[in-house]
């Protein structure tokens, strides 16, 4: 059983109820990527929604960024 499905489950729902366009993402986090930028400076590892755990391409450092679902958007990038 997972132990942290009930607070990822609202998390979801938070996150996305009122879905942030990018420049918003960006105001509030710093850096936000759509799916293709994640990829070009990210590994993604594995995710369980609202996180994905990535390491980045530039270092190798592990972390994890979370995601809005429509549209699709990573921020809040935090290393291990």
């Amino acid at each position: 059983m997972d132990q942290t499905e009930i607070v990822r489950r609202e998390m979801c729902k938070t996150i996305n109820a009122e879905p942030g366009s990018r420049e918003d993402l960006e105001s509030r986090y710093g850096d936000v990527y759509d799916t293709q930028e994640l990829q070009e400076h990210f590994a993604v590892l594995g995710f369980c929604a609202p996180f994905c755990v990535v390491a980045r391409k530039s270092d190798g450092v592990r972390g994890s960024v979370l995601f809005q679902h429509n549209p699709r958007f990573y921020h809040s990038f935090k290393a291990e």
